[in-house]
């Protein structure tokens, strides 16, 4: 049971209505982490606006999705696991790849160090080293990809974080997701 419950959407008013409508109209429905952060507009704006900006990015949905899935399940978010495989298959993900990509894995080698990285970010507090800076670089990304690679991570720890304290109800297929990273201590 949620700790804290989704907001119906035909009862919400003013803001709140307004950036319902707004998830609405854009995904064609509204999962219960919307209608569950709408009790503080601010806040659901306010994640909306960090993913509408990451969205004129360099970064693609697609590979956003991909670090989002490795860090939801570094973090053992289910709700988040769930959502994103849900989101990367209708980006055209396929299943092993999904799959590969929630344990930090993929087919491909870029995106496999992006994953070990936001895996590393998660598992350290974010105390990454000079030498695994290094090693993203080496595969190719740019400081504005790692930038927006950092952004990407901290937007998908809002909302694993937010599920796992909100309890939210998950309201898409269910992914299991595995123990969650070791953290530095």
């Amino acid at each position: 049971m949620p700790r804290i419950k989704p907001i119906n959407p035909t009862e919400a008013t003013g803001k709140t209505r307004t950036l319902l409508d707004g998830v609405q109209n854009k995904t064609g429905t509204i999962p219960n982490v919307f209608r569950t952060l709408a009790h503080a507009p601010a806040a659901l704006e306010a994640y909306l606006s960090f993913g509408q900006a990451l969205d004129g990015g360099s970064l693609s949905p697609l590979f956003r999705e991909q670090i989002a899935l490795a860090v939801s399940n570094a973090n053992g978010c289910q709700y988040c696991a769930s959502a994103h495989t849900a989101t990367g298959k209708t980006l055209g993900l396929a299943q092993i790849e999904l799959t590969e990509n929630l344990v930090g894995s993929s087919s491909d080698p870029k995106v496999e160090v992006a994953l070990q990285f936001a895996r590393a970010v998660i598992a350290k507090r974010g105390w990454v080293n000079d030498s695994e800076i290094e090693h993203v670089r080496e595969a190719g990304y740019t400081d504005e990809e790692i930038v927006e690679l950092i952004a990407t991570i901290a937007s998908t720890m809002f909302t694993n974080y937010f599920n796992h304290i909100a309890e939210t109800k998950l309201d898409f297929p269910k992914v299991e997701v595995g123990q969650p990273v070791a953290t530095m201590t």
